[in-house]
């Protein structure tokens, strides 16, 4: 069970982790470790906190020893997509191999949700926190820096506006190598469906796909470029709109597996076959599509191992330890399978 952040001193005024960790200039997990007795914090940094404890009379909460258990905060916007599962899976092979547990939450978009879980941050301690959501209010990015909890940003939803470590992958890349393999097919129409403008993956896929057309001499299309949201619906959506066109595509290049399933969904319901009348690539390589008929072609996104290095960083902040660097792509992977074919 987490110790709770306020208990009453011996003097009977309350006093809380998180002011004797403003005043130490340190996280509220490291005083936490230092309350419950942990080995994992500087001697010096030890001293200054228990010294502080001492002062402000803090009494600890009588309870078993060892009864607080460290943990790690894993937040996503929802829970509904499959890579969400590959990066909690990395996520926690790491945690589990440091005898860390793991909160596991999706705050849905909400407000209240955000700050239900900001509280709930609060109470239990965290040692520190990875976030694969972009939706957090101003407010709550101004609490957990006044926290001082470790944080790891996760970008394939991830957010620009909080100064923390980043982890992701070479999204420009794997959209440009996307993109250059149907036009090694011959395809020179080829249609794009996007995620969501306001996430950094979604843009530099794009990117990529324009730089690949450009690179070879084709100007970019406007027209073939439709919007989504990296699930299902929007990839049908997308895909039925770009087959309405005067003159349709004869590939598509979707920003996301899920989007491509529902591509791949739009095209059978006019009658269509894949590869023969339409060659589709997704990105993300999850698990299901290489299981498709046809096997889906795709951009592998090394979720897990995204999820493993997240774990391993925020793990080196909550011990103290300076990062090699502030932000670490992982890179891409063309998998090439039987959706795609030379253009008919």
């Amino acid at each position: 069970m987490a110790q709770e952040p306020g208990q009453i001193s011996s003097n009977g005024r309350k006093v809380t982790i998180t002011a004797i960790a403003q005043a130490a200039g340190v996280s509220v997990p490291t005083v936490s470790r230092v309350v419950n007795g942990r080995s994992d914090v500087a001697p010096e940094t030890r001293a200054k906190v228990e010294d502080l404890l001492r002062q402000h009379g803090y009494r600890r909460r009588t309870s078993a020893p060892g009864d607080r258990a460290a943990l790690l905060d894993l937040v996503f916007n929802d829970l509904d997509s499959p890579w969400a599962v590959e990066i909690i899976r990395g996520v926690e092979d790491v945690a589990h191999a440091a005898g860390v547990g793991t909160v596991v939450s999706a705050i849905h978009g909400r407000a209240g949700s955000a700050r239900q879980w900001m509280k709930n941050l609060r109470d239990r301690a965290s040692d520190g926190v990875i976030l694969v959501t972009s939706v957090l209010e101003p407010v709550l990015h101004e609490e957990l820096r006044r926290l001082n909890v470790p944080i790891v940003v996760v970008d394939p939803a991830g957010s620009p506006t909080l100064e923390a470590p980043t982890v992701g992958a070479t999204n420009w890349a794997g959209g440009m190598a996307a993109t250059e393999h149907l036009l090694s097919l011959g395809h020179r129409r080829i249609g794009f469906i996007a995620g969501p403008t306001r996430l950094l993956c979604s843009r530099a896929r794009l990117d990529g796909y324009r730089a690949a057309l450009e690179g070879a001499g084709i100007p970019v299309d406007d027209a073939l470029i439709v919007p989504g949201d990296f699930y299902h619906a929007s990839g049908s959506t997308g895909a039925s709109a770009l087959l309405d066109l005067r003159k349709p595509p004869t590939a598509v290049f979707a920003a996301s597996d899920q989007m491509a399933l529902g591509a791949i969904e739009a095209l059978r319901r006019r009658g269509l076959r894949v590869p023969e009348d339409m060659s589709v690539v997704g990105f993300d390589d999850l698990p299901e599509v290489r299981w498709l008929s046809p096997p889906l072609t795709t951009v592998r996104q090394p979720l897990t191992e995204m999820g493993k290095v997240a774990a391993r960083t925020v793990l080196r902040l909550a011990r103290g330890e300076e990062l090699d660097s502030p932000r670490l792509e992982l890179a891409t992977e063309l998998v090439v399978r039987a959706s795609t074919a030379a253009r008919a």
